[in-house]
């Protein structure tokens, strides 16, 4: 039987497109009013001692080791090592509100949920995953895509991840992409899409004629009376190197598409600020004409989920990038690691533009981290450690077809060499066959 506090907000969602998408644990899932609840109505009123929350606390404030406080002397103890609020720290979540409307002007006269942290992007997806997607509501993706996906859909959720073409003659395969929403909206009544701009593995962003044609394949299925959840996977969004791509968010031009329609931001300094190892994302909501109430209950759903796994996100990185964003220089900084990616985008797009071979094509790439080449006859496994053992060049195989390279994280003067290596690794494979 279902918990009354779960039945509450399915009552408050019943009528909406995130009422009719809930997953079998999206309708069972609820913030409990227990522990963290309680201690909060406590920080308010219990003025004399707060005996709710498992701290130690010293004089009032949390107890810091000062091997820990020493490394970090600008912060305090309740910045480092207390608890943060199930959802994050509202600060951050506020900040990170304005940042997204601020990258996406669209965003200016809609309305969006306040963001809630999550321990890393994937963490997010893994959340959302947990909502809406099971046995019975599978999740349609473009292939190539990142491997985790399927393991967060079919291995932890049990549901299956169904692929469609991702790319025909140089652009986004929006055919494939038509075809595969109708035939999920005729299956299954209702459909789970997923978009990753810039893509992983590809590095491949839209452009805004291909923004306009996605939006189009939304609104016509939303209009036809399909219920959809668009996971827009924002991991690294803002890395664009090409004039002709779209600036802004998927997101913000489905904000308000349609009733029929939810969408999902899923985002984080991870890449955006180059603080990786910091494990912190978050997850944004919006559909049109979502009132506050809507919105407050699938955060409460998700921040059931969040307390349920790993109970809340981690201070420290929360605490230290609210300083960042205080520090009048961290934009510029920003500037200078993207022209630092974009160089080495560029060296790669140089190459891979004046080179040929009969075993392998890079797939379009514009954005990004990442290129990927499409081998033709020749296995990616074998090829990947081939360059391991021979080479000492290390790359992915995503799966038998297909290859991705991290341009991210390989000098720019060591591309030239780099990938002559991949080439003439490929061609030694296929001259052999």
């Amino acid at each position: 039987m279902l918990n009354p506090l779960a039945q509450e907000l399915n009552e408050c969602l019943k009528d909406t497109v995130a009422g009719k998408l809930l997953s079998d644990e999206g309708s069972r899932m609820y913030f409990p009013k227990g522990i963290i609840a309680q201690s909060e109505e406590a920080k308010k009123g219990a003025s004399k001692a707060n005996g709710t929350i498992g701290m130690t606390i010293i004089n009032g404030t949390p107890a810091i080791l000062p091997s820990i406080q020493k490394s970090v002397p600008s912060f305090d103890a309740r910045s480092l090592v207390a608890y943060a609020p199930t959802a994050g720290q509202k600060e951050f979540r506020t900040i990170w509100q304005k940042q997204i409307i601020d990258k996406n002007p669209l965003l200016k006269t809609k309305k969006i949920s306040l963001p809630v942290v999550v321990p890393g992007l994937t963490a997010g997806l893994s959340y959302i995953a947990d909502l809406f997607i099971d046995e019975t509501k599978p999740l349609l993706a473009p292939d190539p895509s990142w491997d985790n996906y399927a393991l967060i859909v079919e291995a932890r959720r049990g549901a299956e991840l169904h692929p469609f073409n991702f790319f025909d003659s140089g652009k986004i395969d929006t055919v494939s992409l038509k075809n595969a929403v109708k035939k999920e909206a005729a299956s299954y009544g209702s459909v789970r899409l997923l978009f990753n701009f810039p893509q992983n593995p590809s590095g491949y962003s839209p452009t805004k004629n291909e923004v306009a044609e996605l939006c189009r394949i939304i609104r016509e299925a939303a209009s036809g009376g399909t219920k959809l959840l668009i996971l827009c996977d924002d991991a690294y969004f803002g890395l664009n190197y090409e004039d002709d791509i779209e600036a802004q968010s998927l997101f913000a031009h489905i904000a308000d598409i349609h009733e029929n329609v939810l969408a999902v931001k899923i985002d984080g300094p991870t890449k955006e600020d180059f603080a990786w190892g910091f494990r912190c994302g978050f997850v944004t909501f919006a559909s049109k004409n979502f009132s506050d109430e809507h919105y407050d209950a699938l955060i409460k759903k998700l921040m059931g989920v969040i307390r349920s796994s790993v109970s809340c996100s981690a201070t420290p990185s929360q605490s230290l990038l609210i300083h960042s964003y205080s520090d009048p220089e961290n934009e510029v900084q920003k500037i200078a690691f993207r022209k630092i990616l974009e160089a080495r985008y560029r060296a790669v797009r140089s190459f891979v533009d004046t080179h040929e071979s009969g075993a392998i094509e890079a797939l379009p790439f514009n954005s990004g981290y990442f290129m990927s080449f499409r081998l033709k006859g020749i296995d990616a496994e074998t090829l990947r450690k081939k360059l391991l053992s021979e080479r000492g060049i290390g790359t992915i195989s995503i799966d038998d077809r297909t290859l991705r390279v991290a341009f991210s994280s390989i000098d720019e003067d060591k591309i030239e060499s780099v990938y002559a290596d991949i080439y003439a690794a490929a061609d030694e494979m296929y001259r052999a066959l």
